[in-house]
């Protein structure tokens, strides 16, 4: 393609994308001119030729290499420099400019050597593969104005989320800001860098950890040429995996409707305004108007539906009350092990696992103490922070469960090492549900997993009291300042090996009669 550009710019047109996939580039190579004389005088042969506008067109557009050519007074051409992008490195630069040359001395196989980087390319992403595993290839990116280690906290979450969805990670990449970009989140130097990460990890999803608004969603598909999600797509994802009961179905979808609606944008006019046939002549429906109206009466119905299922579990909780029997709750963070604890106070076999939101629909299960008396015990989906408010709404039904509670058991994962900051997450969310009046115990589980030095890991307010495992110093370290657990008992156990459980037996006995 020849292409006349102005005298400080030019336009490229819409590049074909059947190369666009994968660790493959365009097959392109860019040589244009520039009119600046940037090669004559005592710089000439020194200066950079190609500007950074050249270097961001050679990332975004994935091309085989570009390169600028200076010309004389008289047209002549005088200078060449080439650039182009480079396959993982320990430097981890993303590309190489070579110094300006005279143009007849520029000997460059062009093509060898881009078979050579694609080659280069695809060998390091097999690598990547081979050691990450077999799942769709993903780049995390996390956008805030948070601290560097908060920042670096919750992108961790994020690939622990995306490892529960079955994706490998391939990269990732973080940025603080002062303030957001609404248009696309990261600035232009950042999703040049971004697509380079993608291209050298082979990747063909890109995940933001945050939520982002339909026109940055669209913004961001079109700049990088990859599909893009966020956090709360790939958090409905898995629970629309995880659910397993037609409750928890219904709400899965719920959420997705409720999450797709604002974000629906027509794809194709070739049927707009369909509705405008026999008695109903004039303007008529757009393809998109259909589509949501659609949605909206799918809603309406699932609706319908969940307030049948909170019915038919508000019957089953009255028969419960009648029974006079103590109602216990499990709450935590996810993968705190409420599932583990569950199993090994009843001796059920509930479903658990090492994963994020292994659990989602509740299960109720009774446990008996000596002098008869009994209780029901019930485990319901784990929390996490920044959770989708589509997914607290949706999952009203199962969550009031919660509100029949006689008492909270906190799961809380003791070795994580945000352990206060997934218990605050609790905690606010409780609030926000108003049950945070309801009396609880916190169970600090996992203590196996802590070193034989490692102190305890959380403080516990005055007048709470507290049980003394073996591998943890009985001395409670300084006040957390944003911590502060309300009400309770705070407990260390671990329900794999049953240590604590005893105790923790005799604080819910004393709690609950």
């Amino acid at each position: 393609m020849v292409l006349a550009g102005e005298p400080h710019s030019i336009l490229i047109p819409e590049l074909p994308r059947e190369r666009s996939a994968g660790q493959r580039l365009r097959g392109l190579r860019l040589l244009h001119t520039h009119l600046a004389q940037a090669g004559h005088g005592k710089n000439a042969g020194k200066a950079d030729i190609l500007s950074r506008e050249d270097l961001m067109d050679l990332l975004f557009l994935r091309l085989d290499s570009i390169a600028a050519l200076t010309v004389g007074e008289w047209g002549e051409p005088e200078l060449v420099q080439l650039a182009h992008l480079l396959p993982p490195n320990p430097a981890g630069d993303h590309y190489l400019l070579y110094p300006a040359q005279p143009w007849d001395k520029a000997d460059t196989d062009l093509e060898a050597q881009a078979l050579a980087l694609e080659e280069e390319l695809a060998r390091a992403s097999d690598g990547t593969t081979e050691a990450a595993g077999t799942g769709e290839r993903c780049i995390l990116v996390h956008v805030s104005t948070q601290p560097r280690n908060a920042q670096e906290s919750s992108l961790a979450e994020l690939g622990e989320l995306a490892a529960t969805a079955g994706l490998t990670v391939a990269g990732s990449l973080i940025q603080r800001v002062q303030k957001l970009d609404y248009n696309h989140v990261l600035g232009s130097g950042k999703l040049a860098e971004l697509e380079v990460l993608a291209l050298q990890g082979n990747a063909g999803l890109i995940i933001f950890d945050l939520e982002l608004s339909p026109g940055q969603l669209r913004n961001l598909a079109d700049a990088t040429e990859r599909r893009v999600i966020d956090r709360t797509q790939l958090i409905l994802d898995i629970f629309a995996r995880r659910a397993g009961s037609r409750a928890g179905k219904l709400q899965v979808e719920l959420a997705q409707m409720q999450y797709r609606l604002p974000r629906l944008v027509g794809q194709n006019k070739a049927f707009d305004r369909l509705a405008g046939r026999i008695g109903g002549r004039g303007p008529g429906e757009t393809k998109l108007e259909t589509d949501r109206r659609r949605l909206r009466d799918r809603i309406t119905k699932v609706k319908d539906e969940l307030k049948t299922l909170r019915r038919q579990r508000s019957y089953a909780r009255e028969r419960r009350a009648k029974a006079g029997l103590p109602i216990v709750s499990l709450v935590g963070y996810t993968n705190a092990g409420k599932s583990t604890l569950l199993n090994a106070l009843t001796g059920s076999s509930v479903l658990a696992e090492n994963k994020l939101f292994a659990t989602l629909d509740p299960s109720s299960r009774r446990l008996r103490f000596p002098e008869e008396r009994e209780i029901i015990i019930t485990d319901t989906v784990g929390f996490i922070r920044s959770l989708p408010k589509e997914l607290m709404e949706a999952f009203r039904a199962t969550l009031e469960e919660l509100e029949e509670a006689d008492l909270l058991l906190h799961v809380a994962d003791a070795s994580h090492p945000e352990l206060e900051l997934q218990v605050t997450a609790v905690e606010n969310i409780l609030e926000s549900l108003n049950l945070h009046e309801i009396p609880r115990i916190l169970a600090l589980n996992k203590i196996d997993q802590l070193n034989n030095d490692q102190p305890p890991p959380l403080y516990v307010p005055e007048g709470i009291e507290l049980n003394s495992p073996d591998n943890a110093k009985t001395e409670a370290p300084a006040p957390h300042p944003h911590l502060h657990f309300p009400s309770g008992k705070v407990i260390y156990i671990s329900a794999l090996t049953g240590q604590g459980l005893d105790e923790l037996s005799e604080a819910i006995l004393a709690e609950v009669f």
